[in-house]
């Protein structure tokens, strides 16, 4: 202000100057032809000039604005305007106060601006990925009755509605708005938005594997909505949810599939629902008794007691069953596949709250309640004849045995699976498989007929291992051929050469035999001829004669003990032919007699 008076208050004392400047004064026209009048004027015409160019600095500097590249020129009058009317804050028509019109980047020149208004550069509103703007406007037309806050704005018209004049001017209402801001970057007049970016305002992220279900605190303008009551049964004590379509208030009938939505927390609330199938597990929270069967050195079995802590995982829906069954308690372990189907999700959420909520307050004392009811009534298993075999299609209901929880578990498990699915429905959850772990028999019941099976076993074992034996004994033997089989072979052999050999004899001795027989016929026929002595007398020659033949030294042996000797007389018939032996045996000697004496 005190610039604008300096500036007006130049502006005067030049136009004084000036003034003054043009004046004559009558009684000094000597003085003007001496030249004083001149100097006057010419002072005047300085001063005048000085105040001018102080009155343009003046008003120059105070005419301009220079908005920065991140920042916006707000405005806020304080001369020159009048009042606001009541209830207004923002004003559209140079009324006193917050401006409409902001300041984009750059010089802006605008009479007497810095001094008519205080001017005023904020930060350009951001809004990071992953989050968004909440708008709240501080001026405009008032909320109607029962509106919570002011409807969405098309993202159309989104653009010229954050311009304040636009928004003021097109029926924009006051309060908290519906819209958000995206995430980028907007220039937004300050004094009419407040905008809050923080923890609260993250974008609401639906994962795979999931839905979500929105109860909305608004209702989109044009909607007709009716409500509709929904159940997921058909039974009287099924859960009953009243559900909207979407954009009314209430919970919407159909849920948001995977994916990022900017939604308004303050006009939505939004419960994520797992669809994915989930595994409860009932464990723990138990010690089981043992009873070890041992086999010593003997061959004696022997029984060894002993406790196990079964703890209860902290993954677990919760501990072990515990059932009565023929006066015993009896740990059951169990493990329940559920899934709640995507149409669902808005039931259960309207019903319970949440598949943690089903499962803690519904489904887990209903899963207890079932399996202590059928495991401590009876069961239907099939029959079996005499010989422990099954009669095919005949079945026999009976109290049930402890010993059930082993020989007839999948009985057991399936009509526990039928009624859990049966109540899991009811609460919008499909019961996918219902299973029992190993249960947690009293040893004493089981000792029985453990021993008889590790009898059987150890029997099968002795078999077996006399089994080995013998195999072990038959390839001992094999190994034992196979390392005297030159032998064998050499024996087989020999054996066969002695066949041979004894054929050969026989043969041989068959032909001595025929031959001899010969023989003796020509002997005969001889001896009949010449005479027994005769025959015999030339055999005993043969055998001399063939001695001879092999070994010719005793021809010498017999000249010196034979003497020369004729041989003479006698009419045997032989003396010529001993005459004649006996030459050749001398050789050269004196000429034997014949018998008659000649030579």
């Amino acid at each position: 202000m005190l610039i604008l008076i300096l500036t007006l208050l130049a502006v005067l004392l030049a136009v004084v100057f000036g003034l003054l400047a043009r004046r004559g004064d009558p009684n000094a026209v000597l003085a003007e032809r001496e030249g004083a009048a001149l100097k006057r004027r010419t002072g005047m015409n300085f001063a005048a000039i000085i105040c001018v160019l102080i009155a343009v600095f003046l008003f120059a500097s105070t005419s301009y604005v220079v908005v920065g590249t991140n920042e916006t020129g707000h405005l806020r009058r304080i001369y020159g305007g009048s009042d606001l009317p009541t209830g207004k804050i923002i004003a559209i028509d140079g009324q006193k106060g917050p401006q409409a019109e902001v300041l984009g980047p750059g010089f802006h020149f605008i009479p007497f601006v810095n001094v008519l208004n205080q001017v005023e550069q904020l930060d350009l509103v951001t809004v990071p990925n992953g989050s968004y703007g909440r708008l709240v406007a501080k001026d405009g037309l008032a909320l109607p009755s029962g509106v919570f806050m002011a409807p969405a704005i098309p993202d159309d018209k989104l653009a010229g509605m954050l311009d304040a004049r636009t928004f003021l001017t097109s029926g924009g209402l006051r309060g908290a708005q519906e819209t958000v801001l995206k995430p980028g970057v907007y220039r937004l007049n300050r004094y009419l938005f407040d905008v809050e970016i923080n923890n609260r305002t993250i974008a609401s992220i639906v994962p795979a594997g999931f839905v979500g279900v929105i109860k909305s605190n608004v209702a989109a303008p044009g909607v007709a909505c009716r409500e509709e009551k929904v159940q997921t049964a058909d039974t009287s004590d099924a859960i009953v949810v009243p559900v909207v379509p979407s954009g009314c208030v209430g919970i919407w009938r159909t849920v948001l599939l995977p994916g990022a939505y900017y939604l308004n927390h303050q006009a939505y609330e939004m419960t994520q629902v797992d669809t994915r199938i989930q595994t409860w597990e009932y464990r723990g929270g138990f010690r089981k008794r043992i009873i070890d069967l041992t086999v010593d050195d003997q061959g004696r079995i022997r029984q060894v007691e002993r406790f196990v802590e079964q703890p209860t995982p902290k993954e677990a829906a919760d501990q072990a069953i515990f059932v009565k069954i023929e006066g015993w308690d009896i740990p059951v372990e169990l493990r329940v596949v559920v899934q709640v189907p995507p149409e669902n999700a808005p039931v259960v959420v309207g019903g319970v709250g949440g598949l943690e909520q089903i499962e803690d307050r519904i489904l887990t004392p209903t899963i207890r309640s079932i399996v202590r009811n059928v495991a401590g009534s009876s069961i239907r298993v099939p029959v079996r004849n005499a010989a422990g075999e099954l009669a095919p299609g005949q079945f026999q209901t009976r109290p049930t045995r402890v010993l059930d929880l082993i020989d007839n578990r999948d009985a057991l498990e399936s009509t526990i699976e039928q009624q859990i699915r049966i109540e899991g429905r009811k609460a919008g959850i499909e019961i996918k498989e219902v299973r029992m772990g190993e249960p947690s028999i009293p040893p004493e019941l089981l000792v029985s007929r453990l021993r008889e099976q590790l009898a059987e076993q150890l029997s099968r074992a002795y078999a077996r291992e006399t089994d080995a034996q013998k195999v072990r004994l038959d390839t001992e033997a094999a190994r034992a051929r196979a390392d005297q089989q030159r032998e064998f072979v050499a024996a087989q052999i020999g054996v066969q050469v002695a066949e041979q050999r004894q054929k050969e004899r026989q043969l041989l001795g068959q032909a001595e035999r025929g031959y001899l027989e010969e023989l003796a016929k020509g002997q005969n026929a001889q001896a009949n001829v010449l005479g027994q002595d005769r025959v015999a007398y030339l055999q005993a020659l043969e055998k001399v004669l063939a001695t001879l033949e092999k070994k010719p030294e005793l021809v010498n042996l017999v000249g010196r003990l034979v003497p020369n000797t004729v041989v003479t007389g006698g009419g045997d018939g032989l003396a010529g032919a001993a005459a004649l032996l006996s030459g050749a045996l001398t050789g050269a000697g004196a000429p034997a007699r014949t018998p008659n004496g000649a030579r």
